[in-house]
């Protein structure tokens, strides 16, 4: 039996390591006689003809290695990884690296450090790195049990707002948060904070929570509550002022609701969710969740000077095409309230109707058709009598009640009553 380094003695001894590089004696002029001062004697460094015959090589002198002690050596291992030694200091140091295994390997990772501190050497990660490594971890090994499509806009609302609650400090659950939304015909305005807002989120998410069986924050034996109805109810059963104590019940909810939804299986997307006034399918209560949820982590970045981007172009999408499918409903409740003006004609169900283009630019943006008269009414292009041009992201705010309708049109052509009552209709889609 040998040894690590071909030893037939049996002994395994720690592998030679070489040098990184020259070390600093290495770099003079090897050309030149020692004994010769170029101050002293200039012609003795002029070019001389090489005598005649078959070259030698000469030996390189062997360097003087000084005996140095093992707490020495180890103290030079830094140096030399920096091929800071002299060269008698470097054939000391490898020759030590062949018989002691724990100076070796400390010099392997002073030697892969040094290697990060090369000039030419970009450290920052590949943007694209993080997709590429989960594409590829998705390809070999998919998921067991997928979470449903419609899910993942709140799913990923929800993971993002979390980021940005995990990135502030202490003082700044406690920062004034001035919620907004769009109420008599005017914006209305409610005071509470960062760690208000959660308890909010998490009151009004209950509602599904509780659809799917799953513990509700305020407890058992709630009557039927509103959103508003269940945050105010909220806010005053807390015995303290709402802290960050409340992000984790909200972020442990948001995710029992996304393994109970995803374990459920086919259909329970159609379970109704109720919210009192009215009532959505779950696949559509879960896309108005991750709405809310995007909306009030842009009012607690504003309130805390955090960097938020809206959601993704698909997720935007969803969430103003939910909106829109919404409104012929909002419009034909306001003109029952008097609050818009009364439809031209009676439209038989599933029969084309007059209807406005809304035209949504930028990410998530695309052409929708709108019915005027009735929410049953099929809304035609070829009925146009008006067309809105928005931006997705102002279209949303709009919706969210935090800009007025006489704010948010950046292009308006045509029936300009059917215009004012459409906008007004989606600002009236807003709430606490």
């Amino acid at each position: 039996m040998t040894g690590a380094n071909g030893d037939a003695d049996g002994v395994a001894r720690a592998p030679w390591i070489p040098g990184p590089r020259r070390s600093a004696d290495d770099h003079a002029d090897l050309t030149a006689d020692p004994t010769v001062d170029p101050a002293k004697a200039p012609e003795a460094f002029e070019a001389r003809e090489l005598p005649e015959g078959p070259a030698v090589e000469a030996e390189p002198a062997e360097p003087d290695v000084p005996q140095l002690t093992h707490r020495v050596l180890k103290s030079l291992l830094g140096a030399w990884a920096l091929s800071a030694c002299s060269a008698g200091e470097t054939k000391a140091v490898e020759d030590h690296l062949t018989e002691c295994a724990p100076c070796a390997e400390e010099a392997l990772r002073l030697r892969d450090a040094v290697a990060l501190l090369h000039e030419d050497r970009d450290l920052d990660l590949d943007p694209l790195l993080r997709s590429r490594v989960l594409e590829n971890c998705l390809g070999r090994r998919p998921a067991r049990v997928p979470v449903p499509e419609w899910v993942t806009p709140y799913d990923a609302e929800t993971a993002r707002l979390d980021a940005l609650l995990r990135d502030i400090g202490e003082s700044e659950w406690h920062a004034p948060v001035r919620l907004k939304w769009f109420e008599d015909e005017h914006i209305v305005r409610r005071k509470t904070t960062v760690a208000g807002v959660i308890g909010h989120l998490l009151a009004v998410d209950g509602l599904v929570t509780s659809a799917l069986g799953i513990k509700d924050p305020l407890g058992a034996g709630v009557p039927e509550l509103s959103p508003t109805e269940r945050t105010e109810a909220f806010w005053s059963a807390l015995d303290r002022p709402p802290n960050r104590a409340l992000r984790g019940p909200w972020r442990d909810q948001s995710h029992a609701l996304i393994r109970t939804v995803s374990f459920a299986g086919r259909g329970v997307g159609d379970l109704t969710v109720t919210y009192k006034d009215f009532a959505l399918p779950l696949r559509d209560s879960l896309l108005e969740r991750a709405f809310e949820c995007w909306v009030h982590a842009d009012d607690i970045a504003n309130a805390v000077a955090y960097p938020y981007a809206p959601p993704s172009g698909a997720h935007l999408h969803g969430m103003i095409d939910l909106a829109v499918r919404l409104l012929p409903a909002a419009l034909a409740g306001r003109r029952r309230s008097g609050l818009a003006a009364p439809a031209r004609r009676l439209v038989a169900a599933g029969a084309p109707g007059r209807s406005l283009h809304l035209e949504v630019e930028g990410a998530g943006g695309g052409h929708w058709y709108i019915a005027l008269d009735s929410p049953a009414a099929i809304a035609s292009p070829d009925r146009a009598v008006a067309q809105v041009a928005m931006d997705g992201v102002e279209f949303c705010q709009l919706v969210a009640g935090h800009i007025s309708p006489e704010e948010a049109a950046a292009g308006q052509d045509g029936d300009r009553e059917a215009i004012r009552d459409v906008l007004s209709a989606a600002a009236s889609l807003s709430r606490l």
